[in-house]
């Protein structure tokens, strides 16, 4: 599966699994910097998702006060 194709829900899950294994310490420094790296595109992808979900319920929302 690409990262592209995440779901927000499969994006969530992996990101707090990275930040459990960065908390839990004893990584090599270069391992700590692949998950740190992994961390930041997953929450790239979170907010992607609750970005795009706000502009529906702007749009929604602006399409509901017009025919109002």
């Amino acid at each position: 599966m690409t990262d592209e194709s995440l779901s927000y829900e499969q994006a969530r899950t992996e990101l707090a699994t990275v930040v459990e294994r960065l908390e839990q310490g004893g990584s090599s420094l270069e391992e700590s910097l692949a998950l740190w790296e992994r961390g930041e595109k997953l929450a790239d992808i979170c907010q992607n998702w609750l970005d795009g979900a706000r502009e529906r319920i702007d749009a929604a929302r602006a399409a509901r006060a017009e025919s109002d």
